[in-house]
């Protein structure tokens, strides 16, 4: 049987795939064949969709950046004739081992791949497919003879830490609910990632939505919970559609309800979904939220774990915390404590973003470094770029220098830079970017996102970004630096939850750092990266204008004047710095100095 089977996430969808899938629906009904269509999700090669796999007994040929055209000819070569066709060819798998690397194949052959083991491999639809690659058996050994205290400890084994940015042990926090008296409990999933250049977690679900259900069915067992909420962001209409698939297949498989795999256990689910605030990715004001209140932190102790939601024992993960649950039972603690380092055990998915070659998804071994994530999985700098740094842990995080990057990925060596683990988005910077711009970006975002419950983080981090918006238009003075890291350390430590508590993070870590751009902002008024537009300056160089006028049309100010087919010129005081003209500029004439 030969099986074509297109990769349907969202990054897949966006690149095109859709149509894809419908041309090869189109040709396979036409032709009446015996060829088969199937949907999988994220392979993690987010940067080489739209994906096409063919599969033949067993063995795997992945296509990438397949369009219409590609895939009719794919089809009639390599599905129909059986010829392996080289051209887009990136891998070629037996099972799951490769045997064949194509183009990037680096950036798949690089990984180890735990929580991200069924992506791009199953229909994520198809509790079958699940099944079939070992699905719900974790569940089952489980149900079949093992006590909650060996199953809590078989977690403490693993090593495993939370993987939504706090890094707490996940057995020590099981044990801790499980020891509350109580006949109610609850499991909570947090899949309410909110980072700027972050998808872990929706890729995941989006691509094997049945390990994260286990994973916490298991989770419910061990703490002697009966029901769990998964708390998605409903900007993640796919993840929430194939999360409620999932959880009427298990429960008409009896993985889910009552009397599971005909014991006493029972555990449901439902899914809620998230109105978008960045705040409930905490978990008093997730919970808050789940209880159909205003998504506000609350102070703590007492710690969900005791009092969670309304007020009974609560144990809340992350989604790829759970979906590394049903690996650590089918292999057992010691296993997955082989990977990674001695206090950081494991595997760890990161979204490589920004300025990288090859943008995606990639599960590693923690205690990989930075260098050899961005520069060896991730191809390295676009357009042959200078590596310049990473954003990591999103707006919570910091920004790392270049010089660091030789420092391992791990909950032990980040946290020394200033930035964070978090939940695993990096964001890769080149000489293109504006170190000031950037902590005034993600300062933006975290003072809207803000709950405005503190004092602190509702006025400081606006006081924050007024002052680093003044640097930006060329207005900042340079007692600017020193007002802004008190305001920093005001806002740190006097407010409730994690956002106001790591909301200056960037900024403390740009001028830790970068210190040098914000002194050539304030001081020489100008932007080195040349992004601040205002501190730009723009001029035509005569030997590439060809004199069309096309940067005069769009001038906002009449700032620029030429004849026809003889050199421009941009007169300096009359120029709004808007940057148009080099938009509309056809031979790239018009450059920022």
């Amino acid at each position: 049987m030969v099986e074509m089977v297109v990769g349907l996430a969202t990054c897949g969808i966006s690149a095109g795939a859709s149509a894809v899938y419908d041309k090869l629906s189109e040709l396979i009904g036409e032709g009446g064949s015996s060829v088969e269509l199937g949907r999988t999700g994220c392979i993690g090669m987010c940067f080489l969709e739209p994906i096409v796999e063919v599969r033949r007994n067993g063995s795997r040929l992945v296509y990438g950046q397949v369009d219409e055209k590609f895939a009719e000819e794919l089809y009639r070569r390599s599905a129909i004739e059986g010829e392996e066709v080289e051209d887009h060819l990136l891998l070629k798998l037996e099972g799951d081992e490769v045997v064949k690397e194509g183009d990037h194949a680096s950036y798949y052959v690089g990984q180890t791949r735990l929580a991200l083991a069924n992506c791009g491999l199953i229909d994520p639809e198809s509790i079958d497919d699940y099944i079939a690659r070992g699905g719900y058996e974790a569940l089952k050994n489980v149900l079949s003879g093992s006590t909650p205290d060996e199953i809590v400890e078989q977690i403490k084994a693993s090593g495993l830490r939370g993987r939504g940015g706090g890094g707490f042990p996940t057995g020590l926090k099981w044990s801790l609910t499980a020891k509350e008296q109580s006949k109610k409990k609850y499991v909570i999933c947090n899949a309410d990632e909110g980072d700027p250049g972050a998808f872990m977690d929706r890729s995941l679900l989006e691509g094997d939505p049945h390990a994260v259900l286990e994973g916490m069915i298991i989770c419910g067992y061990a703490i002697g919970a009966d029901f769990g909420y998964i708390y998605c962001r409903a900007e993640y209409p796919l993840a929430v559609k194939r999360l409620r698939i999932a959880i009427e297949q298990a429960r008409e498989r009896g993985f889910i309800g009552k009397g599971i795999l005909d014991t006493n256990f029972r555990f449901d689910l439902k899914v809620k979904e998230g109105a978008g605030a960045f705040v409930c990715g905490e978990e008093t004001a997730l919970i808050a939220s789940i209880e159909g209140r205003r998504g506000m932190p609350r102070v703590r102790p007492p710690y969900p774990a005791a009092k969670g939601l309304w007020q009974k024992p609560t144990n809340n993960n992350n989604v790829e915390t759970y979906a590394n649950v049903p690996w650590i039972i089918r292999n057992g603690g010691d296993a997955y404590a082989g990977y990674g380092t001695e206090k950081s055990r494991g595997t760890k998915v990161f979204a490589l973003a920004g300025r990288v070659q090859n943008g995606g998804l990639a599960e590693v071994p923690m205690g990989m470094s930075i260098r050899d994530l961005v520069m060896g999985i991730g191809g390295g700098i676009k357009e042959g770029g200078k590596f310049k740094g990473v954003q990591m842990g999103g707006p919570s995080g910091g920004c790392i220098p270049e010089h660091l990057a030789d420092t391992p990925v791990d909950f032990e060596n980040i946290p020394k830079t200033g930035a964070i683990m978090g939940s695993g988005g990096m964001v890769v910077m080149d000489d293109k970017t504006c170190m000031v711009d950037v902590a005034r970006f993600f300062l933006d975002f975290t003072q809207k996102e803000s709950c405005g419950k503190c004092t602190f983080c509702r006025v400081g981090t606006l006081r924050m970004l007024e002052i680093l918006e003044r640097i930006c238009e060329g207005k900042g003075e340079i007692e600017d630096i020193e007002r802004l890291k008190t305001l920093a350390d005001q806002i740190k430590n006097t407010t409730l939850c994690g956002l106001g508590n790591t909301a200056p993070n960037p900024v403390l870590t740009t001028l830790k750092y970068f210190e040098d751009e914000y002194l050539a902002h304030i001081q020489d008024k100008k932007c080195p990266a040349k992004v601040c537009s205002l501190l730009v300056d723009y001029v035509v160089k005569p030997e590439d204008c060809i004199g069309c006028g096309a940067c005069i049309k769009v001038c906002p100010n009449e700032a620029i004047t030429g004849e026809k087919k003889k050199a421009h010129v941009i007169d300096a005081e009359k120029c709004v710095h808007c940057g148009m003209c080099v938009g509309a500029c056809p031979t790239d004439a018009i450059m920022k100095v």
